[in-house]
């Protein structure tokens, strides 16, 4: 199904269906949305409807925009529009989380690419930790390091590849010497399987 809801979900009862996002990134977005006036705002929430599932109980868990949500729950904004992809309030709690992984619905991946019990997934949006390689790869895509694609969770597949490759303390040290990093990693044949690569394949 997918039955759009209005304006009006609060953010506070939304659930994540991930483990991270970067805090650079909702930063960003947090300065976006003091930035804006009214009418900025509303065209803001008109860009990032919420796609959402119904779970156990009928709660909302968001299957993206997590860095958005963030930013607006941490600005106090109180609500976001929310459309639903499917109602599998109907399941069980286990069956549930099942049916998200096997979706790709859901990343159960923490801070360090390690895979977690889907048993770990923060119960609310506020209990996000910090990737700071999730706000690299946002940048590296910025910065046309590798362009967007409708590949579920990619941006966490090209934060596992830079992760092997950069120094955790680089990064939050040195954000821009990590930038300038992973954009040359970015076009190297290393990265040629990744969704978005954008490299030239000498093998062409």
């Amino acid at each position: 199904m997918s039955d759009p809801l209005p304006f009006g979900v609060s953010l506070k009862d939304l659930r994540p269906t991930q483990m991270t996002v970067g805090f650079r990134e909702v930063e960003i977005k947090r300065r976006q949305w003091r930035d804006a006036d009214d009418a900025e705002r509303t065209k803001l929430l008109r860009r990032h409807v919420v796609p959402a599932v119904l779970g156990p109980k009928g709660r909302t868990y968001i299957v993206d925009h997590h860095h958005f949500t963030k930013a607006l729950l941490e600005e106090k904004a109180g609500a976001v529009g929310v459309y639903i992809q499917a109602d599998l309030s109907h399941l069980a709690k286990k069956e549930f989380w099942t049916f998200l992984d096997n979706s790709d619905w859901c990343h159960a991946y923490d801070a360090e690419g390690e895979r977690r019990a889907l048993s770990n997934i923060p119960k609310s949006i506020s209990e996000l930790v910090d990737d700071p390689f999730r706000s690299l790869v946002a940048e590296l895509i910025r910065a046309g390091g590798c362009a967007k694609t409708s590949v579920p969770f990619f941006e966490f597949l090209w934060a596992d590849f830079l992760r092997r490759r950069i120094k955790p303390h680089l990064v939050e040290a040195d954000f821009g010497s990590a930038l300038v990093s992973a954009l040359e990693l970015a076009k190297s044949p290393d990265a040629k399987s990744l969704p978005g690569w954008s490299g030239a394949d000498p093998s062409q």
